[in-house]
This record gives C-alpha cells, sequence and structure tokens, in this order.
C-alpha cells in the first residue's frame, strides 16, 4: 500500500474511526446494493406551462395511478381509483369540497386514510428505511412511520394500526395527515427528475416551475436553447436581453418579467410609445392566452416591435464582432430598400409587410440610436440586479449542463449535429474546430466563463456571445437548424421564406450506426443504451412517433407549449424509467386544474413500453451503484489497514 492510499485512508478513517463503524457501512452499502432501482421521471419542453407542469410532476406521469392499481387491483372500482388519484394531486382542494359534500365525514377519512397508508407503503417499498425516514413530513414522521412498517411483536396490528387512524380522526388531525401523507406519496413515486430542456418562453410561469424545481428533492437540468438565452440574458448579453424580452412580448407574457422578476419596463415601454406613436404595428401582433388582458395591446405591439428592431441590431452587431459564427446570411437590415419596401434575401426580392424604420439609419442600419443605447442599458441593469432571476440562473448552472451520461441513457436537448453524411459537424469557436462531445464540452464551458468570469472581460464577452450563438447558430446543438428567421417570420409575407433547414441528425437519427456512433462518442458502448431528447414536437396526426430507431432514441417534447398543440394533435409525451424497464407516457391536452379537482380527470391517455427488462434492475445496476461499489472497495481497504496495523482504530 503506497503513501497515497495510505493519506487516502487516513481521510476515510475520521467519517469511519473503527473496524465496527467500517464493517457496519460496508453492510449497509452492500443492502443498497440489491434494492430495486428508483424511479426515474423525464420532462421536456415545458416552456412556462405551469399548471400542466405541475399535473404532470403531481402525478408523475402516471406513477400514482400505478401504485393504485398495483395496491388495489379489482378491489376499487375505476371510479375510486379516480377520486385516491385526485385526491393525491391535489389534497388541500379536493378536501375542501369533500367537507361541503360528505355526509359522515369521519368514515370518509377512515377509509381514505387506510387507502393512503397502503400506497404510501408501496411507494416507500423500494427505499431503505433511512431514506423514508429523511422524506417524512416533520409533524407526522412518528406516526407515519408506525403505520407504513411493520411491528411483528404487536400481536393484534390490526387493531393497533385501526386505533392510530381512529385518534388521527378523533382529535381533529385527518385532514393534515391526509394532506401529509399525498406529499410524501408524490415524493416517494419518483426519486429522480430530469428535465431535458425549455423550462422558459411561451408560457405565463416559468419562474413559479423555476421555484417548484428548486424545492424538488432530486433534479437535474439540461439546458435547451431558450433556458441558454434566458442564461445569457441574466449575464448581461444585450442580444439575449433583447430575445427575451421580443418573445416575452410575442406571447403577451411582459408580466413574468415585470411582476415575476421585478424588473423595470417602463423606460422600453416609454421609447416604444414615442416611437411608434402613429405605428399601428400591425405585423407584431399578440399570442396572448386566455389570461392575456387585451387592454395592453396596443402598447405591448408598440413594445413588441422595438425590441425586435433592437434585436436585429444587437444581433448583426455580434455577428460582425464573431466572423468564426459564419452568420454574414443572418445581416438583413443593410439588404433592405428603405425607398421602396423591399429586401434582398439571396437572389430574391420581396416586398416588406412594415417599413417603418425611425431609429434606422440606412446608411449604418446596425447602430443603436441615442435612445436605443440608454433603453438596452438600462434594462441590462434591470436584468443584472434582478435578485430572483439571478437565483434562478445560478440553479440552472450549479444543476444543469448541456447533457448528461445517466444509467445508460444519454440526455440533451437538440442534436449532435452532423454533417449529411452522418459525420459530425465541425463548428468554428474562436478559431478552433470542435465536434461531437467536444462541441457540447466547449460551449457549456463558454457558458459558464460567459456568466462567472467577471476579473476575465474578454472571456466573458466571449461567452455571453456563444450564448446567443447557442441559442440561434447553425452549429448549435441545442437548436439544430441553418438559421433562426426572426426577420423573415416578422417582415415577410412569403412564408417560405421563413423555413428553418433542420440539421442532418433528423433526417439521419434513424439509423442505427448513426445512433451507435453519437452513443459511443459519449462512452455508452452497450447494447441497451437509449438517446433522449427533446426540442421538436411529436407530430402525431402526421403519423409521426416519440420512437425512434427501434426505441434507441426518444423524442420526450411534452409539448406543453399550447402554441404547438394545433400541429401536434396531441400534447405530448414524458418518459418513465423504473427497475422494470422504460415507458413513454402519453398525454393528452391539459383542461385545467379545476377539472382535476371537480372532475378527477387526468391527462395520461396511454403508456408506450419503450424496453421491458428481461430481469429487474437493482441500485447494483445503475449508476450509483457504480459509486457505492467503489465506496465498499475503500472502506474494504481500510478494514485491512486497522486488521493489519497499518492504521490505529
Amino acid at each position: 500500500m503506497d503513501h497515497a492510499d495510505i493519506k487516502t485512508l487516513k481521510l476515510l478513517s475520521r467519517q469511519y474511526p473503527t473496524i465496527a463503524a467500517a464493517s457496519t457501512e460496508i453492510v449497509n452499502l452492500q443492502s443498497i446494493l440489491n434494492l430495486p432501482a428508483a424511479t426515474e421521471h423525464f420532462i421536456s419542453d415545458v416552456h412556462g406551462e405551469y399548471e400542466q407542469f405541475n399535473h404532470v410532476l403531481r402525478n408523475g406521469s402516471g406513477a400514482i395511478r400505478r401504485k393504485i392499481d398495483e395496491g388495489f387491483g379489482n378491489t376499487l372500482t375505476q371510479k375510486d381509483k379516480r377520486d385516491l388519484a385526485a385526491l393525491i394531486y391535489y389534497p388541500e382542494e379536493r378536501l375542501s369540497l369533500i367537507i361541503e359534500e360528505e355526509e359522515n365525514l369521519d368514515d370518509w377519512y377512515r377509509i381514505m386514510l387506510h387507502r393512503l397508508v397502503q400506497v404510501t407503503k408501496r411507494a416507500a417499498s423500494k427505499y431503505t428505511r433511512s431514506k423514508v425516514r429523511k422524506a417524512l413530513p416533520k409533524d407526522f414522521a412518528y406516526v407515519i412511520e408506525e403505520l407504513i412498517t411493520e411491528k411483528e411483536e404487536i400481536e393484534d396490528k390490526e387493531r393497533y394500526y385501526n386505533e392510530i387512524i381512529h385518534t388521527i380522526i378523533r382529535i381533529g388531525r385527518a385532514k393534515d395527515f391526509i394532506i401529509a401523507l399525498s406529499g410524501l406519496i408524490q415524493r416517494l413515486v419518483v426519486d429522480h427528475l430530469h428535465i431535458v430542456g425549455d423550462i422558459y418562453d411561451r408560457g405565463p410561469g416559468p419562474h413559479i416551475i423555476m421555484d417548484t424545481l428548486m424545492n424538488y428533492h432530486s433534479v437535474d437540468i439540461q439546458w435547451g436553447n431558450h433556458d441558454i438565452s434566458w442564461i445569457g440574458a441574466a449575464a448581461g448579453s444585450a442580444a439575449c436581453i433583447a430575445t427575451v424580452l421580443r418573445i416575452s412580448a410575442r406571447y403577451g407574457n411582459l408580466n413574468i418579467l415585470e411582476e415575476g422578476y421585478g424588473i423595470n419596463l417602463v423606460p422600453l415601454a416609454k421609447f416604444a410609445l414615442e416611437t411608434y406613436a402613429d405605428d399601428p404595428c400591425e405585423a407584431f401582433a399578440i399570442r396572448g392566452g386566455a389570461d392575456y388582458d387585451t387592454r395592453d395591446m396596443a402598447l405591448d405591439m408598440k413594445m413588441h416591435k422595438a425590441v425586435t428592431i433592437l434585436q436585429l441590431k444587437l444581433e448583426g452587431q455580434l455577428i460582425k464582432r464573431c466572423p468564426c459564427f459564419k452568420m454574414e446570411d443572418r445581416l438583413l437590415l443593410d439588404k433592405i430598400d428603405y425607398k421602396n419596401g423591399t429586401v434582398t434575401i439571396g437572389s430574391k426580392t420581396y416586398p416588406l409587410k412594415d417599413n417603418n424604420f425611425p431609429t434606422i439609419d440606412p446608411k449604418d442600419p446596425y447602430d443603436l440610436s441615442a435612445e436605443e443605447y440608454m433603453v438596452i442599458g438600462k434594462l441590462k441593469q434591470a436584468f443584472l440586479h434582478s435578485e430572483k432571476l439571478q437565483k434562478h440562473v445560478r440553479f440552472l448552472l450549479t444543476k444543469g449542463g448541456l447533457y448528461k451520461v445517466h444509467n445508460g441513457n444519454l440526455l440533451y436537448h437538440g442534436c449532435v449535429p452532423l454533417n449529411s453524411d452522418g459525420s459530425f459537424k465541425s463548428v468554428d469557436l474562436f478559431g478552433k474546430e470542435y465536434s461531437g462531445r467536444a462541441l457540447y464540452d466547449e460551449l457549456e464551458t463558454y457558458v459558464r466563463k460567459g456568466y462567472y468570469a467577471s476579473e476575465d472581460r474578454e472571456e466573458r464577452r466571449r461567452g455571453q456571445d456563444i450564448m446567443w450563438y447557442i441559442w440561434a447558430g447553425p452549429g448549435s446543438p441545442v437548436f439544430g437548424k441553418d438559421k433562426m428567421a426572426t426577420f423573415e417570420s416578422y417582415f415577410i409575407e412569403d412564408k417560405a421564406a421563413a423555413t428553418e433547414k433542420k440539421n442532418s441528425y433528423y433526417r439521419l437519427y434513424e439509423k442505427e450506426e448513426v445512433l451507435d456512433k453519437i452513443l459511443a462518442e459519449f462512452g455508452l458502448t452497450d447494447a441497451g443504451a437509449h438517446i433522449i431528447n427533446g426540442h421538436v414536437p411529436v407530430q402525431v396526426k402526421k403519423g409521426d412517433t416519440p420512437l425512434k430507431c427501434g426505441g434507441k432514441l426518444l423524442v420526450i417534447d411534452g409539448g406543453f407549449s399550447k402554441a404547438y398543440h394545433s400541429k401536434t394533435g396531441i400534447a405530448g409525451y414524458t418518459l418513465i424509467v423504473n427497475s422494470h424497464g422504460m415507458w413513454l407516457m402519453a398525454h393528452e391536452l391539459f383542461e385545467s386544474k379545476e377539472a382535476s379537482v371537480l372532475k378527477g380527470t387526468d391527462i395520461i391517455s396511454d403508456n408506450i413500453p419503450v424496453e421491458q427488462y428481461a430481469r429487474r434492475h437493482f441500485v447494483a445496476d445503475t449508476d450509483i451503484g457504480v459509486e457505492l461499489r467503489e465506496s465498499i472497495a475503500d472502506l474494504e481497504d481500510l478494514l485491512e489497514a486497522y486488521r493489519s496495523g497499518i492504521l490505529k482504530e
């Protein structure tokens, strides 16, 4: 045993100072290896739709209903099972209704408490007692542990457990106990949550989703292109700030910035009102949801146009500053014939839908006006000093990355950029070429530099420019298209001009040799490895399927964004992986939280088996199992050091 090994064991001996302590931990870790693998929940493309996301989180994509079916089989009617599930999803709201309607409330409490205890037992069965104990709600920890743990020494167990429940009802704690049990069931049915990109944009509640994730027991996040634009905005990238503002304006969600993050938009509003006072801004319509206050529409349209022009200018400056991005084809403000109201893109000239550009100097179209400089300066300070936004973005950086290799699966939001022949596409980042995994790694490094590199201003600036490139660049793995046709979608009537061509990845991902090459690039060579990504909605009504290449690749775009529903014909898909296999869960459109509370409606329409394991998977088969075996090996070395006299107890 060399000096370095002895030094490592000395450090370990501080935690396990005796043979008995080390031995006990070895037994503990070895037993954990033989527990069933915990349930993982994969969700993608939430896009700010808080209510639907919250519902999917509460029902565990059907995991709770499966526990109910397993526990009660045919002993409960479908209605009873549906009511029990709704109670677990929304205990406080359901109880408010039940208390008003139920004639014999004590009997109802007794029945429901017994049922909830049974579901809790089943949900807790695959964990160690220690882990369950840590998850127990503080106010009822002792009581719940008694109810879900068999007590062999008690002769009349049924009488003992009945008396606990009877007493809870008698002393008026049944309501609180039901709420506590329901929350515990939600906590136990899913051990770990994976968010595979795009928490932000389109929907009205990304800030609420972020608060929810920050309080979730175990989560990782793979950044989507929309998330990256918000990280860039929080870091102070002017182009990303304009992008975030434009999309928020377009979907009638400026209140996310004002009320959710405390960002003052008065300078932008004042500038828009003065600059576009007599401009109807018809090309900048608002796609607000049902809650959108149409009284704000006229002002929002002006702000929408103002920030769109600002974005196009800032992007032009960035593209000129970073020629390695090879995005000169996106420089379109200098291609406008301002006198005739046309724009020439490539060899084709198009009439403009809107030719009122009071802030653009045709001789230097990418230069900001004095007023625009002032506005973007104030907005930048507001983003940098939004305490809540900075807290959310730091959480994204701590818990997130551009990809993750986990339990034999490769998770990323968009794609691995490919050439037409299936080879990895090389992308120039400030004079160096990167492709495949190296491209992902370098881009992620630049994201962190763009946020954290406060001392090195040049690296911070490059990092922020890279964040914008990840949002809209042709070599970005989370964008995956040849261009972001922002200008065309606003200013050109011909829809063909706004066509965005997808990367070859989306044409080649049905070829097994291509997917095997990608998996191997990220260190996954086992036959059972999968790629899990979102980003592109599955258009079921056109015959599309989330299973690609026989299930080697899974597209789990959750379809939360209402903007996509007319295209997809279904809300979307999430993924559940447990000790028995992998299932894609198909979701119907979410009606409302109120409908779920009142009628017990759910949104799970079907489950699609992806893979059913030949044998049940245990902790030993997971990444945690690898870590535990390494810990056991270290502890066994420590035991040997104690027994051989190398170290003293």
